[in-house]
């Protein structure tokens, strides 16, 4: 038995599983705009174990969602794991948030690349074989009609995030497939939280931080007249 709370925060997304063996034994998310992970998260946790009547200490790791994604969505799941994995003396298992949504594709050729929309024009990428091998690192990126050129001009390129928007606008090209409105989730966490937790792939639990990619900058309410 390999029990493993899975924890994805790094979008609008509110998102909590529980798997064992890495299959989704339960779910809870929620996208609320307004970003209700504070509220949620805990009160999410705790009704996935009570349905699974399972203690917290039956758990025998924590999965959360490193990043890039939004800097108060990460810090706040990186923080509950953390805590979870101290209190309970677990492992902590950390899976890119791009890898995650890249999940949600299922392709027998060309490559997968997750989009997560960042600040004005830009985008969180990443590109993934079908396999979802890791092809390219990820990176942020203004999209260009010539970007990812020379892996459209191969074969198929599976664009998915919520991040797709700003590329459908922009490339316009016969092998790219478009899919909107996904965000990562922690049901797609589970197979990858188990292969990690097998090969004992593990973080530091006191020097871990999300992988913000950028800093966080402040913006300013607009003034009030």
């Amino acid at each position: 038995m390999a029990y493993i709370l899975n924890i994805e925060t790094s979008t609008t997304n509110c998102s909590v599983s529980l798997s064992n063996q890495g299959e989704t034994l339960f779910l809870k998310e929620d996208n609320d705009l307004n970003y209700s992970h504070a509220e949620r998260l805990h009160p999410f946790i705790a009704e996935i174990l009570e349905e699974a009547e399972l203690k917290p200490g039956d758990l025998n790791a924590i999965a959360v969602s490193k990043g890039p994604g939004s800097y108060t969505g990460l810090r706040i799941g990186v923080s509950a794991a953390k805590g979870l994995c101290f209190a309970l003396d677990k492992p902590l298992i950390a899976i890119p948030s791009l890898e995650i949504l890249a999940h949600q594709i299922t392709a027998d050729e060309g490559v997968i690349i997750p989009l997560l929309d960042a600040r004005r024009m830009e985008v969180f990428s990443a590109i993934y074989k079908s396999s979802f091998k890791l092809k390219r690192k990820t990176k942020a990126e203004i999209i260009e009609e010539s970007s990812f050129e020379s892996y459209l001009n191969v074969g198929p390129v599976y664009f998915i995030g919520n991040g797709v928007s700003k590329t459908k606008e922009t490339i316009h090209h016969p092998n790219a497939i478009f899919t909107e409105d996904k965000l990562p989730s922690a049901r797609e966490m589970s197979a990858i939280a188990f292969k990690k937790f097998r090969n004992k792939k593990f973080e530091d639990v006191a020097y871990f931080e999300p992988y913000y990619l950028k800093d966080f900058i402040a913006i300013k309410p607009k003034p009030k007249f």
